[in-house]
């Protein structure tokens, strides 16, 4: 009957997946129209835009929307091998791979002792909520790194480290991974493959490291934390401005600057809890890897400058690894940011007209979104800090207890 009940289970997850994943691939391909604007057109113009440039063995360094780190010039390259397709139909079959490898990872992982299919199902329900902007930005591919690097984390240190360092160098964020690693083997191999890939770039094209200016020079991002400062302040007689700025729609005007330095001073706080965390962390079970990397993302994401929809893809494929793991007590926290992913797919694409405009709609989706997200982000770091750091020692057997109870105290 077991048996039976898994198989039955195994058909569920995978029926789903596949209904999903086909409802998306015909969003992207135009079969029919999702809500509100294009969510394909950075593929077919901004990435091919890129791709051109690529393609002749430079980095696009006179474009201030190429804000990302030099691996990410092979996502965005990529397309070439399916060389028989356009470069935008080549870009979502590539997508839908990643996710089906990030599927296939949690499947096969599900049955380990100690681990569980739920892991497959959050990613399963979690990616589809977002909508076809999935499969129109190269965030599924970096998450997919990620996953596999979790995953082989506790058997696999330095294939952790190499595979960290990798999904680092296509987009930064995975750096966080290593937050609770404890293995020396884990450090030495990102280090080691971060230099060789870092080098091999530096040298091989030129502008490997201009994004690293883009990137401080961008403003408050109208889907942000700090962006809610000025959707209310609209309101009041704010004078700003809503404009398309280094690849994303920003506020400019007024006091900018001072909310996109209070964000920088949000993270900075973020990266001392963390480090405070992990001086203090007495307990490393199987999961804390997962749980940890988990609470650095959602910490990073949420005091961000920039919220864009894509980074929920993130989230979702760390949620989906805590709850790989039976022993991991992130079950709100996963389940807020699943809901914070359905909201988001409401303020982008269907009605990001109205977070522009800063109307009640706009506000009230950005309010609802970014506050899902704060409190996913403070719940699991008390679940992080609780299960490592305040968890009781565990209870001595009886033998042991009589034991300390008959051995005299030194006179």
């Amino acid at each position: 009957m077991e048996t039976t009940g898994a198989r039955w289970s195994l058909a569920g997850l995978l029926g789903l997946w596949a209904v999903t994943r086909v409802a998306l691939l015909l969003f992207v391909f135009k079969v029919y129209v999702f809500p509100g604007p294009d969510v394909t057109s950075d593929v077919s113009a901004i990435y091919q835009g890129w791709y051109e440039v690529l393609r002749t063995g430079t980095f696009p360094q006179e474009d201030v929307t190429w804000q990302y780190p030099p691996a990410a010039a092979l996502a965005i390259l990529s397309p070439a091998l399916l060389f028989w397709l356009d470069y935008a139909s080549a870009f979502f079959v590539l997508a839908f791979t990643a996710d089906l490898a990030v599927l296939l990872l949690l499947h096969y992982a599900g049955p380990r002792p100690g681990h569980s299919l739920r892991g497959a199902w959050v990613w399963t329900v979690g990616v589809p909520l977002l909508g076809p902007t999935v499969y129109a930005r190269y965030d599924v591919m970096v998450t997919a790194v990620a996953v596999a690097a979790l995953l082989a984390g506790a058997r696999h240190p330095r294939v952790m480290g190499a595979l960290t360092a990798f999904g680092a160098l296509l987009k930064v964020w995975p750096v966080l991974l290593l937050v609770a690693a404890r293995r020396r083997s884990a450090w030495v191999s990102a280090i080691v493959t971060a230099a060789l890939l870092a080098g091999l770039f530096g040298l091989a094209m030129p502008g490997a490291f201009a994004f690293l200016t883009f990137q401080r020079d961008r403003g408050t991002e109208v889907e942000s934390l700090g962006a809610l400062v000025f959707h209310v302040a609209r309101h009041f007689g704010w004078d700003g401005q809503v404009l398309l700025n280094y690849g994303s729609v920003e506020f400019l005007g007024p006091y900018v600057d001072v909310v996109s330095t209070a964000a920088l001073a949000l993270t900075g706080l973020a990266f001392g809890w963390l480090l405070l965390w992990r001086f203090r962390a007495k307990r490393f079970l199987p999961h804390t890897l997962a749980d940890a990397a988990f609470v650095a993302v959602l910490m990073f994401t949420t005091t961000s400058r920039v919220i864009s929809p894509q980074y929920l893809v993130w989230l979702i494929g760390l949620a989906a690894v805590c709850a790989c793991f039976r022993g991991s007590r992130m079950g709100w926290p996963v389940a807020l940011v699943l809901l914070a992913s359905l909201v988001t797919v409401l303020e982008f694409p269907v009605w990001f007209a109205h977070v522009v405009a800063s109307d009640t709609l706009g506000i009230t989706l950005l309010f609802l979104r970014n506050g899902l997200l704060v409190l996913a982000t403070l719940l699991a770091a008390r679940v992080l800090w609780r299960g490592t750091v305040s968890a009781a020692a565990p209870a001595p057997l009886p033998a042991q207890a009589a034991r300390t109870r008959e051995t005299p105290l030194p006179s």
